[in-house]
């Protein structure tokens, strides 16, 4: 069996993160980010479920995830997976389709997957400078390039988020989820909330959102915890701020949903902290 790779490296010039997983196995759980994720598959073949969706992705495919498109994947043939990808934060998304527009927005990407795309080749140019650590002018114009590619072909106008769409009782759902996440939460606590029974709540919640409540708000905790372990914090202590029972359980489910462990991931922002 071939060995597992997984690198993480934070760009400080263009403010990106780039990952690179190689020889994995690994099944990543119903999840979203709250940032862009631009990925595409090297080798293997895994099923992707993205917002009620599924797809058979491989070699050549581009991956477009917004902020908070709920996805999840696992393998589906013997190969083991080489997948790459950048991860963009909204504000800094937003800084560059202005740079690129001249208008202040945050894009939607749709389709989240294109087939055997020619922008693959831009990306993974990319991802190699990235990878490499190269401070360089080229780096910067493939990042504008590859951004005005998408935009110009895959951003869809005048739509709105998912939040905005959603009925008042889920939103009051995900506002509590996101401001008491580091509690211990009850199903109760959501039906006091809403005055929906449990059944009804889960079946709309999941409806809506793609998503359960209690993988909403893992989500949201494993994200709260991502910040912090970027400035530093412990993860002992990033454990008890994001509502986790102990650092196992913690180191668990953040390995599970990042494909890091906390101390791997925190240790990528060591040198731009210092």
């Amino acid at each position: 069996m071939k060995q597992e790779m997984r690198i993480v490296k934070y760009d400080a010039q263009l403010k990106v993160e780039a990952y690179h997983f190689k020889g994995i196995m690994q099944k990543f759980p119903n999840h979203f980010h709250e940032y862009y994720v631009i990925g595409f598959i090297e080798s293997g073949r895994r099923l992707l479920s993205c917002k009620s969706k599924e797809y058979i992705i491989e070699r050549g495919d581009l991956l477009l995830f917004n902020p908070r498109d709920n996805h999840a994947c696992e393998q589906i043939d013997g190969k083991t997976l080489d997948y790459r990808c950048i991860n963009i934060q909204p504000e800094v998304m937003r800084r560059s389709v202005f740079a690129i527009t001249g208008k202040e927005q945050l894009p939607y990407f749709t389709p989240q997957v294109l087939f055997h795309n020619e922008l693959v080749v831009v990306l993974r140019d990319l991802h190699q400078m990235l990878m490499q650590e190269e401070a360089c002018l080229r780096k910067e114009e493939v990042f504008y390039f590859l951004l005005e590619q998408l935009i110009e072909e895959y951003m869809k106008q005048g739509i709105s988020t998912s939040i905005s769409e959603q009925n008042t009782k889920i939103t009051a759902i995900c506002e509590f989820l996101e401001e008491s996440y580091m509690k211990n939460i009850t199903l109760e606590d959501l039906c006091n909330l809403t005055g929906l029974s449990k059944y009804y709540l889960l079946r709309s919640f999941t409806k809506q959102m793609g998503i359960s409540p209690y993988s909403y708000l893992e989500t949201i905790r494993i994200d709260k915890a991502k910040k912090m372990l970027e400035h530093g914090v412990l993860p002992i202590d990033v454990a008890f701020k994001t509502g986790f029972t102990d650092q196992s359980h913690f180191s668990n489910f953040f390995k599970k949903f990042i494909g890091l462990t906390p101390k791997q991931y925190m240790n990528i922002f060591k040198d731009a902290r210092n």
